[in-house]
């Protein structure tokens, strides 16, 4: 619509024809919206306004290529990074330039996600827990994150969109954001230390993990009280 404005289109409709995917669901808002003045000052401004982005889209394509040059001997890694829900391949970028390759420096996975600021802080009072802030850390580091833990939480039948669900009903959706983001933070710091991929554990995983807890407890709590306790499945009734 942009590029037949600059060359003199000014027709509403033939303006609102060009919409497409879900715009053609509004060509009659279209229409109205398109229709109004159009002068030669406005067809300068944004003929500039055009050239400008496309001088950015050229210069973003010339830093992707030296990018790419850059990370070619870590393309495995970065393969790697790119299993998991949510993580394109700008973030998997971002993960290795921001964190690195070599987790020895990070024996586990909490400290890398208290080294990224990705992990609450410690507010206690009292003997009890409170909600705390996360710390500060690389802020193009968790830019990336929140945006792959936005991209994971729509994705359908994973671990991470039930993780995002499950937190966003206590703590709300920005809490979440930032729990998934962390998930997935820890997520890479396992795939770059194992050298694997990512195997997705389901979108009931969080229910099976918190069935076999609850009867691990339940199990102890028994043997404390002087019980032997035998576990057998119970039967399914048809």
């Amino acid at each position: 619509m942009l590029d037949a404005l600059l060359v003199g289109t000014t027709d509403p409709t033939v303006l609102a024809d060009l919409a497409r995917g879900r715009l053609r669901k509004k060509l009659p808002a279209l229409r109205q919206a398109l229709a109004g003045r159009f002068s030669d000052h406005h067809r300068f401004l944004l003929g500039r306004i055009l050239a400008h982005l496309d001088y950015l889209d050229e210069a973003t394509a010339e830093c992707s290529t030296r990018i790419e040059a850059q990370l070619r001997p870590f393309a495995a890694a970065v393969e790697r990074l790119t299993t998991i829900p949510g993580v394109q391949r700008r973030t998997a970028e971002v993960l290795a330039a921001e964190i690195g390759l070599d987790m020895s420096r990070f024996p586990t996975a909490g400290q890398v996600g208290s080294w990224a600021g990705m992990c609450p802080g410690n507010n206690e009072s009292a003997g009890k827990r409170k909600t705390g802030k996360t710390r500060k850390g690389s802020k193009w580091l968790r830019m990336a994150l929140i945006e792959a833990a936005q991209a994971a939480a729509r994705t359908r039948n994973t671990a991470l969109s039930a993780r995002h669900r499950r937190v966003m009903r206590h703590r709300g959706y920005r809490k979440a954001v930032v729990a998934v983001g962390h998930e997935i933070l820890v997520l890479a710091h396992t795939l770059l230390a194992r050298e694997t991929t990512y195997q997705e554990l389901g979108a009931d995983y969080f229910d099976r993990r918190d069935a076999e807890r609850t009867t691990r407890r339940c199990v102890r709590l028994l043997g404390r009280l002087g019980h032997r306790v035998t576990l057998s499945p119970a039967e399914v009734a048809a």
